[in-house]
């Protein structure tokens, strides 16, 4: 019996790791940012845990990479609507850095800040519970700097504006604040799988 005809085999199937409205961008890795790109030397980096905890914490780059390790293998996802498979970062979970500080029971949000001065907001419950990280690493390598290098802020299962590059100080806040591109019109959440762009979707 004859195969079937070419032409007729079907759409190939998407695939299930790729939210809605997101294509795949295989190797590469856009570029983007919303402020020129810093030089910082690692030496002189540091991630601070204030606000609204009862023992605000500053970590050295040395004191950092002195926690215990942590890694992320997984996706991303840009609201540019790209997304990148089978990732691997290297770092520390923001956990980790939570434990330190103990937050107090009226925090329930969190104020990324780079040393941009870019800053972004999140929930507290979506960067616990091994769901967020500080990296500096990236397959293997030093983080490169057009991607945030030496230490970004990942929270992979959100739009990616959501982990801040430059990592400097995450505040926790009773109240939420919103960041920079969620004062300009993005959504305060970033869900990529319920497509959450923009303020009202």
């Amino acid at each position: 019996m004859p195969g079937p005809t070419r032409g007729f085999l079907g759409r190939r199937q998407r695939d299930p790791r790729l939210p809605p409205g997101q294509y795949d961008v295989g190797s590469d890795w856009p570029v983007l940012t919303a402020e020129p790109t810093p030089r910082i030397a690692p030496e002189t980096w540091s991630i601070t845990v204030d606000g609204r905890v009862e023992s605000p914490t500053t970590w050295t780059w040395d004191e950092a990479h002195r926690l215990p390790p942590s890694e992320y293998r997984g996706d991303i996802h840009c609201v540019t609507t790209w997304s990148k498979f089978d990732t691997s970062f290297a770092g520390v979970s923001v956990d980790t850095l939570l434990e330190a500080a103990r937050p107090t029971a009226d925090a329930h949000f969190v104020m990324a800040t780079s040393k941009t001065g870019y800053t972004t907001n999140l929930p507290l419950e979506h960067v616990t519970g091994g769901q967020a990280w500080v990296v500096w690493e990236f397959d293997g390598k030093p983080l490169p700097i057009e991607h945030g290098g030496p230490v970004r802020l990942l929270v992979p299962h959100l739009y990616f504006w959501k982990s801040a590059k430059w990592i400097s100080k995450l505040t926790l806040l009773a109240r939420d604040q919103q960041g920079f591109w969620e004062q300009n019109g993005y959504h305060d959440l970033g869900d990529p799988w319920r497509q959450q762009r923009y303020q009202g979707d």
